[in-house]
């Protein structure tokens, strides 16, 4: 049995094997290798390695797993998973292998749903993205455009004036009410019209187009994704979720189900309004979830898992059959 399997092989899950396997964990890994920064030539804000390749960032990332003999590494995922009373659980994985563990990290991450734009698919992570601090900077100079109508696309239309003052907000025919005469005041011109499709050459955006009025030439387009959980895993052990999806965790990773932990995007702590997701945010919360399965692991086994309960944790599977044994002998 192992003492842990990490579901996930990005940053997360990645940077908890590597805290386990320097704790001599035994620790399984698991990689479908489909990241989800995989269209996105370089990450930002990643200290000592901005603008580094996604890519890159998973060779160093699995090159020093290697030394550490307790860390196992497959390139499979997670299908299935039960509950093993009193012991841990037992995971089925797409190679046809049944391997059982103790505890389990959960890092498998999101995925993006895209807007329905012809021609949007092919340009995104390249010239269509999301986020203003992994593509604001680069837009020096550039033609910009936000699409969508929501108040959370007028906050993102104005952020981006920092970046150029090239920037228009396209509501898709959408209703922006008192909101376009602020953007109008603000310099950010709104296009009403409804879209018909993004033109480009090559994965490069050139034109937004729409049903009636002159095409928007634009260097970038910004979108609004609708996130979703990478995996069936954290939905068949029963895992609270927030009202975006993302698992609902506390401080030290855990999840509402003992003995389950979650580190990256998936997840957040309720007084956190959105996903963090950032690669170097993803690498501390799977360094934070990996140190505090290593304490509590430790906690059981030497008999102190009153103690670990009483500073707030979740039990796992065993600190919680003792804890309810406990109860019924007094």
């Amino acid at each position: 049995m192992y003492e842990v399997i990490v579901i996930g092989g990005g940053p997360a899950g990645m940077s908890a094997a590597l805290m386990l396997g320097r704790a001599r964990r035994d620790t399984l890994l698991l990689d479908s290798d489909k990241p989800r920064n995989a269209a996105t030539p370089a990450v930002h804000n990643l200290f000592l390695h901005d603008g580094i390749e996604p890519a890159e960032v998973r060779r160093i990332g699995r090159s020093q797993l290697a030394p550490y003999p307790t860390v196992d590494l497959r390139e499979t995922r997670a299908i299935d998973v039960r509950s093993l009373p009193g012991k841990g659980f037992s995971v089925e994985l797409a190679d046809g292998s049944i391997q059982e563990t103790r505890r389990i990290i959960l890092a498998s991450g999101l995925v993006d749903r895209l807007p329905h734009i012809d021609g949007l698919q092919p340009l995104w992570g390249r010239s269509v993205v999301h986020c203003p601090y992994c593509h604001g900077f680069e837009l020096a100079g550039q033609a910009v455009a936000v699409i969508g109508c929501e108040p959370d696309r007028i906050q993102l239309a104005v952020h981006l004036r920092r970046f150029t003052n090239n920037v228009a907000l396209c509501s898709n025919g959408g209703d922006l009410g008192r909101a376009g005469g602020l953007l109008t005041a603000a310099g950010i011109p709104v296009r009403p019209e409804r879209i018909t499709r993004l033109a480009a050459t090559g994965d490069q955006v050139e034109q937004v187009l729409f049903e009636s009025g002159e095409p928007l030439a634009c260097d970038t387009v910004f979108i609004r994704t609708v996130s979703a959980q990478h995996s069936e895993i954290p939905a068949r052990l029963g895992c609270d979720t927030l009202a975006d999806g993302t698992l609902e965790i506390n401080e030290f990773g855990q999840t509402t189900v003992p003995g389950v932990y979650a580190a990256g995007d998936l997840a957040r702590r309720r007084a956190v309004p959105v996903p963090l997701a950032q690669v170097t945010l993803a690498a501390a919360a799977g360094t934070i979830a990996a140190g505090a399965i290593d304490q509590e692991l430790l906690l059981t086994d030497v008999g102190l898992s009153a103690l670990f309960i009483a500073m707030g944790a979740r039990p796992g599977p065993e600190t919680a059959e003792a804890a309810l044994a406990g109860s019924r002998s007094s």
